[in-house]
């Protein structure tokens, strides 16, 4: 571990949050002496302030202990370079529209990379008084259902969020055109043009 690079860090993010060496000490219920150390690179916080200190600063504690934030480049600002994350444990979504470090539940999450569905997966889009009318066939069981679907297009994501055994009926309106991406609780992410 680099402890100056460590304490260059703790110093930008003090900074960024506005707080002194005495307030974030007084956070942390340490002597400003201490903060003061780590930030000229004399030593590194103890293991058990890790938490405390990350969560004080914003940021993760791989981050902190790197002594380094990673820079996402811009995408463009199209949506279609939108990512998808699932956790494996409750289950919450979280999209991202570039590169991003997510975690849930205590545990680091890859984005998921969705595959063409086959013609039996597919999802049934049918035009409807000028909507698309989104329905499956996936089974809606408890631990077997849809959990979310989103359509992404150049500009916008609409996100349709499902729960355990409610089978999938949606509407968009106005027939919007771009990729149609489906979660699966069994199969994993899957998506179709329409």
């Amino acid at each position: 571990m680099d402890y100056e690079k460590i304490g260059a860090l703790i110093r930008r993010l003090r900074q960024e949050r506005g707080l002194t060496q005495r307030e974030l000490a007084r956070d942390l219920s340490l002597s400003p002496k201490t903060v003061s150390k780590w930030e000229r690179g004399g030593g590194c916080p103890d293991v058990s302030l890790l938490a405390e200190l990350s969560a004080a600063l914003h940021v993760d504690i791989p981050a902190l202990l790197a002594g380094q934030l990673s820079e996402n480049r811009l995408t463009g600002g199209s949506m279609k370079q939108s990512r998808f994350f699932v956790c494996p444990v409750c289950g919450n979504l979280s999209v991202c529209t570039g590169n991003a470090a997510v975690s849930c539940c205590g545990r680091p999450l890859e984005p998921l990379t969705p595959r063409k569905a086959t013609p039996e997966l597919a999802l049934h889009v049918t035009e409807s008084d000028g909507d698309w009318y989104i329905e499956s066939s996936h089974p809606a069981e408890k631990d077997n259902y849809i959990s979310f679907l989103a359509l992404v297009t150049g500009d916008s994501l609409l996100v349709l969020r499902q729960y355990p055994e409610w089978e999938l009926h949606a509407r968009l309106h106005g027939r919007p055109h771009g990729k149609l991406v489906w979660y699966s609780t069994t199969q994993g992410l899957f998506y179709q043009l329409v």
